[in-house]
């Protein structure tokens, strides 16, 4: 189940977009004063962030394992995708609060409106590209669920965390795009305020979500549901086994470690025992390259 290609093209088509987007529109914030526009551009310099730091979350989930990590790094992806989380609720939902809160108690006047909508339109254009890029390995890996059961089922920390993460930059943009629009007709900074508390509400709330999501995988879950499945079909259709009595997981970034309890059918030695059960392994990792660590224990009982 390794799709670590698939979240480095994702996480560097979404650092490339926030870089630039980050620099736009602190350019834009500070000509024209808008709020929905600076809490845009610390969203955008929050995202960035979070996007190396996943890549860093990478590069340590690849290290080997040792004595005190027999079952390797691979959930620091998870840890670090946690982190990113909670970076996306303090730095990027509760500042552009306060900002919001701050502009309604000392209202201003936008300077050069039309400059704001500019860089929106810009970093919608550049936000899109990056969510469309993101959404791509998305279907490729939901394998024709629904947006919603993949969010809850996939495994796949980093990707969770960039999709997320776009769609709140997406959201938040137009957001900030209405906000301006509405200040400039109305001659109210008010409207400018509001859609700074919006963007901020808004990224509390897909900050929670996605810290839920990761926090299951740091505590510990299995494979998806249909991996499962597959797995113990694999099992039950191999001649050497008579039953399958338990198939537990255990998801370590893009490694998996598996045990499995079956009931054998009858051998002549104990040896023989023991070379079909290195066959089933070995056949079982061919068919499920993402398992790391395999224990079979044979019994005869459940």
């Amino acid at each position: 189940m390794s799709h670590g290609a698939d979240s480095l093209k994702s996480i560097f088509f979404a650092l490339g977009a926030n870089s630039s987007i980050a620099v736009a529109k602190f350019a834009a914030a500070m000509y024209t004063g808008s709020g929905a526009m600076m809490a845009e551009a610390i969203h955008s310099v929050a995202d960035a962030g979070n996007q190396l730091l996943l890549l860093l979350g990478i590069k340590q989930a690849k290290k080997p394992p040792s004595a005190n990590y027999p079952l390797g790094h691979g959930k620091e992806i998870y840890f670090w995708s946690f982190v990113v989380a909670l970076i996306l609720f303090s730095m990027g939902g509760l500042f552009s609060i306060y900002e919001g809160i701050h502009k309604l108690q000392d209202p201003h006047e936008l300077n050069a409106p039309y400059v704001a909508i500019a860089v929106l339109l810009f970093s919608i254009v550049a936000e899109g590209l990056s969510l469309w890029g993101c959404v791509r390995e998305v279907n490729t890996e939901r394998r024709g669920r629904s947006l919603r059961q993949w969010f809850r089922e996939t495994r796949q920390g980093a990707l969770l965390v960039v999709f997320g993460e776009d769609t709140a930059a997406l959201l938040g943009l137009s957001f900030a795009l209405v906000a301006v629009f509405l200040s400039m007709l109305a001659g109210n900074p008010a409207y400018d305020a509001a859609g700074s508390i919006g963007i901020g509400l808004l990224l509390v709330v897909i900050a929670i979500f996605i810290g839920f999501e990761v926090k299951a995988l740091l505590v510990g879950q299995g494979v998806e549901p249909e991996t499962r499945a597959k797995m113990i079909s694999f099992l039950e259709e191999r001649d050497e086994i008579d039953q399958v009595y338990n198939l537990l997981t255990l998801q370590l970034g893009s490694d998996v470690m598996v045990a499995v309890k079956a009931k054998m059918t009858a051998m002549d030695s104990p040896r023989s025992l023991i070379q079909a059960i290195n066959r089933n392994e070995s056949a079982m990792q061919q068919v499920f390259p993402q398992i790391l660590w395999l224990f079979f224990e044979p019994d005869v009982d459940d």
